[in-house]
């Protein structure tokens, strides 16, 4: 059976975020699900992978990355998301 992918809703590369001490960790992560290097390439895929999606863990997370996309330029460009909603 074919699997349906939603035209308005296709996977996306995406940052996994939580918070780790205190502090804000994002790890990389390709729309098929593989994490990534430093260089973004996916080597299931074979493609260089772009994130501007920010999912975060639990909503202590949500909000600090939401107030980084508010207040800082190099934010500016993400969306952000719950776990639970992607």
């Amino acid at each position: 059976m074919t699997k349906i992918v939603e035209a308005d809703h296709p996977p996306r590369d995406y940052y996994a975020a939580s918070l780790e001490n205190q502090s804000l960790v994002m790890q990389p992560y390709c729309a098929c699900g593989n994490r990534l290097a430093e260089d973004y390439f996916c080597e299931k895929c074979g493609k260089k992978c772009h994130c501007y999606v920010i999912i975060c863990d639990s909503p202590a997370t949500f909000d600090l990355v939401q107030d980084f996309i508010r207040k800082s330029p190099q934010f500016s460009g993400f969306k952000v998301k719950l776990a639970a909603e992607r």
